[in-house]
């Protein structure tokens, strides 16, 4: 089979991969999220660009985008977290985080563009649970300088413009490449200033601290499946026959000026 569902797995269950001319690149895909509710998630390819984008809104209406830019070696993550208005703060918050895309993360575009599911009402989990990848995002992006590293980030990150971070590996590894060094702005390290402190232990919302945030992609398809076939002369080959679908969490570490900005990250 290509992918869980509920209780059982049956053909119906069965996403695939079909060779198709004029099929729209869209997938819609029901998920049941870790906090249990069931969310619909779409998943969109984008051949010509090379990339590939996922969104799905969280149980508290936190809605998650994440885009793998191939063509960049880049991966994007947006949240849009409703903002607490008896508190101060806005109707909703930006937040973006952008790294390096890693080797076997996600299928390619083009195999994207052709996954089609048999039954679009049955509930998803994913085959594997992959392990929480803690990224220390020290260093900011400006977003108005951003272009030269990916086209996605202006779409993506304009609501978020002052909370767009990567990490310093990920500035080494581009600065390489010849991208301008003005797009990045190191922020204060809270392992050489002790007087930084986590926002969760932060009592006055006005000072500057250390904030957290987690997200999941629940569902999303991760590595390709070959199956093997055998032609009238007895002669063996492989071909795509549909995909893994994976589970991942990502912890991210960065600064803010303010506690008031990360008022999800409290003691409980």
């Amino acid at each position: 089979m290509f992918a869980s569902c509920i209780r059982t797995l049956t053909p119906l269950c069965a996403l695939v991969l079909v060779v198709a001319v004029g099929l729209g690149s869209e997938l819609r895909v029901r998920v049941r999220l870790s906090d249990g509710l069931v969310t619909d998630e779409v998943l969109e390819a984008d051949s010509e660009r090379d990339s590939i984008s996922l969104e799905f809104k969280q149980g508290d209406g936190t809605l998650i985008t994440f885009v793998a830019d191939f063509k960049q070696d880049m991966k994007i993550f947006r949240a849009l977290i409703l903002g607490e208005l008896e508190r101060g703060q806005n109707q909703y918050q930006a937040l973006c985080f952008i790294s390096r895309l890693n080797r076997n993360e996600i299928i390619p575009s083009e195999s994207m563009a052709r996954l089609r599911q048999k039954n679009p009402q049955a509930i998803r989990l994913a085959e594997e649970r992959r392990g929480l990848e803690q990224l220390s995002m020290s260093v900011a992006v400006n977003l108005s300088r951003a272009l030269q590293l990916s086209s996605h980030i202006h779409n993506m990150c304009s609501e978020a413009r002052e909370a767009i971070y990567t990490r310093e590996a990920d500035v080494k590894y581009w600065l390489d490449k010849g991208v301008d060094g003005s797009i990045f702005e190191v922020l204060p390290q809270t392992a050489e200033v002790p007087s930084f402190q986590a926002c969760h232990s932060t009592k006055d919302l006005w000072q500057p601290c250390l904030c957290t945030y987690s997200l999941r992609l629940e569902w999303y398809p991760c590595l390709l499946k070959y199956c093997r076939s055998r032609d009238t002369t007895g002669k063996g080959s492989t071909y795509k026959c549909g995909i893994k679908s994976c589970s991942k969490g990502y912890h991210f570490t960065y600064y803010v000026p303010q506690k008031q900005l990360c008022l999800w990250d409290e003691e409980t």
